[in-house]
């Protein structure tokens, strides 16, 4: 209880970090520009002067801007790592080889008949997909033993038709963490889309 109590204060001391050094970043710009607004014309330049060095104020907006960015990633990681520990930590992703066979409009994933995402596609993603992309669908925690894991895919099958398949997965989760891929494939031979789920050890 006192260690989880504590990884609660670290990620809220670094949350607080984070919004103090936006707004910082803020102010400090907001001030540049009321001073860059009532500042004169400044003079034209003589012929071959050499060009001004950018200002110590602007130098400072852009490392502070670096530090939030910095910041809000190892919050990030923290986050997750405080949420999801190693031990019970199961991430479940999506993938498509090529998707003539089959339009993706969405996916449902069930873990232990209770449902953990229901995600809805838009074109771009899918696109996306078609390139080689992959997408987290789920990331949870799952006690130790077996599980089982159901996907249903809805979309557009051959000849435009309605489409609605599953899969399922039966797999023991250790102290390791557990990676699911839901694979969408086109079967040339069959003429149909396959639908896999792989167990990454």
């Amino acid at each position: 209880m006192f260690k989880y109590f504590r990884a609660e204060l670290t990620l809220l001391g670094a949350k607080i970090a984070v919004a103090t050094l936006t707004a910082l970043a803020a102010t400090v710009a907001n001030v540049t520009l009321a001073a860059d607004a009532n500042a004169p014309a400044p003079a034209a330049p003589a012929a071959n002067a050499p060009a001004a060095p950018p200002s110590n104020l602007d130098d400072r907006i852009q490392d502070l801007k670096g530090d939030v960015i910095r910041l809000n990633r190892d919050l990030m990681v923290l986050e997750e790592e405080l949420l999801f520990p190693a031990n019970t930590q199961v991430a479940v992703f999506l993938s498509m080889d090529v998707g003539e066979l089959f339009g993706l409009n969405s996916v449902q994933v069930k873990l232990d008949d209770k449902e953990v995402a229901n995600y809805l596609y838009t074109a771009g993603e899918v696109q996306a997909l078609h390139r080689g992309g992959v997408q987290r669908i789920y990331l949870g925690n799952l006690r130790a033993g077996e599980h089982q894991l159901v996907a249903f895919f809805v979309g557009q099958g051959p000849h435009e038709r309605d489409y609605r398949r599953g899969a399922t997965v039966k797999f023991d989760k250790s102290v390791d963490p557990k990676y699911i891929e839901l694979q969408i494939k086109d079967s040339t031979g069959r003429l149909q889309p396959e639908f896999e789920v792989k167990i990454w050890q």
